[in-house]
């Protein structure tokens, strides 16, 4: 078969706030009818709900601590020396890899490894200018062409919208109905619809020109929407994201719901496998590959990890997400939310600032089956200390094997020494969590 284009769209602080995740007042009606012509994910979440270290993620296939990249880029965070991108290593395959618009992973464009960038503007009419024009110039194939649109991170553009109808409005469970929120929400709708308009482009673009049946379309975005209890949480809201996968139409696959969990770092040995390329032992996602190619009952994963350390503070969470049950640790005293400034700014921030303040326990357990908005802490009932222990010791094995290590200061006389009591028991669960884990990566354990 011959090499494949990759064109990958992503935007800011999206979450899954689509019509094809069911958010009916959301007018999205190309991206739409990208998750009917394609792969929609039902289940993805960032490695980190904030945006470099979920976008570092993305890139590397490596998580925040392993990368490097665990608090924000214009904070002075860094991919480490040697860390390896996605244009890095399809550049060295053969690909021609260009970039235009958003970035957040450096401040310093040259790291990233793309042949060609134009960075100076992610309003997504310039991007898709720039993008437009080199896919129907004198461009090299095969490519992976990356554009990256700022509308959906706030400030919304208000000269360049119109508001939702906020009647129409289902305002979340994880915040309150008030004229406020509603309109909150209606701002970021509309930023929602025009980049929506802006993406319909660039996939005409890809049919006028015929490349729709060579090129791989890639939607998603980094993390959830700035709004309390989603961006910079590690609850669904925040680290749940909007995935679609439009495969090349000469591959003739058909059109489905992809209902497994798939984590940030899956993006780059997922596409990597679909490109019929090779990647290193310093990748940490698995690939989901041979799901999308054929139906199978095979998963790649059972569970997520994610994680927060500093956004606009320091605030070091860790959490493991399977289907059933949502596990997490926080491991500093800190507020019920941390809400970073450009949530607090906002009438959402300022409609539960008030409420927000009650001091964070050490670790939340969540049963999703029952309680999908992740509202019942059952760590504050009798009964769940097992089912904890167990993903405790998951989350543990996972930090021990990506060498996630916190200030001992902080985690000291916390968390951790919850399980210093017992270490045969330790020792018997963490041998069946790190099987468990080697087995999902493919390693020998």
């Amino acid at each position: 078969m011959p090499a494949e284009n990759v064109l990958l769209i992503h935007w800011h602080d999206l979450g899954r706030h689509l019509g094809a995740y069911g958010h009916s007042a959301v007018a999205s009606p190309r991206l739409d009818a990208l998750a009917a012509e394609g792969i929609l994910f039902t289940q993805a979440h960032a490695t980190a709900p904030l945006c470099s270290p979920s976008r570092g993620s993305l890139f590397t296939g490596r998580y925040p601590h392993s990368n490097g990249l665990v608090g924000l880029a214009h904070h002075g965070w860094e991919y480490r020396p040697g860390v390896r991108t996605l244009p890095n290593l399809l550049s060295e395959s053969g690909w021609h890899t260009a970039l235009f618009g958003m970035q957040h992973e450096t401040s310093f464009p040259t790291r990233l490894g793309f042949d060609k960038f134009d960075v100076s503007n992610s309003f997504c009419e310039y991007v898709v200018e720039k993008s437009e024009e080199w896919l129907r110039g004198d461009h090299p194939e095969p490519f992976f062409l990356t554009a990256g649109f700022f509308e959906t991170h706030r400030p919304y553009p208000a000269d360049r919208y119109t508001p939702a109808d906020t009647a129409t409005i289902d305002v979340p469970s994880y915040l309150p109905d008030t004229p406020a929120v509603r309109g909150d929400l209606a701002d970021f709708y509309g930023s929602i619809t025009v980049a929506d308009a802006a993406v319909g482009q660039l996939l005409d673009t890809l049919a006028d020109t015929g490349l729709d049946r060579s090129t791989w379309v890639v939607f998603l975005t980094d993390h959830g929407p700035a709004f309390p209890r989603a961006k910079s949480t590690l609850y669904a809201p925040g680290t749940g994201i909007a995935l679609i996968v439009r495969p090349p139409a000469d591959r003739g696959l058909a059109p489905r719901v992809y209902d497994d969990l798939f984590s940030g770092v899956d993006l780059v040995p997922t596409l990597s496998e679909l490109l019929g390329i090779e990647i290193g032992d310093d990748i940490e996602g698995v690939s989901h590959a041979a799901q999308l190619l054929t139906i199978t009952e095979e998963t790649a994963r059972q569970q997520v990890f994610t994680s927060k350390t500093y956004h606009d503070s320091y605030d070091p969470i860790r959490a493991v997400r399977t289907k059933d049950y949502s596990y997490i640790e926080n491991y500093a005293p800190r507020p019920m939310l941390d809400l970073p400034w450009d949530i607090a700014d906002s009438p959402s921030g300022q409609a539960v600032a008030s409420d927000v303040t009650a001091a964070r326990p050490e670790r939340e357990l969540y049963d999703l089956r029952a309680d999908p908005g992740e509202m019942v802490n059952l760590l504050e009932r009798d009964g769940y200390e097992q089912i904890a222990e167990e993903l405790a010791l998951r989350l543990y094995t996972w930090r021990d094997s990506t060498g996630d290590v916190l200030p001992s200061e902080f985690v000291g006389n916390r968390i951790s020494d919850r399980y210093t009591h017992d270490y045969a028991k330790i020792h018997n669960l963490a041998v069946r969590s790190r099987a468990a884990y080697a087995a999902e990566r493919g390693i020998d354990d």
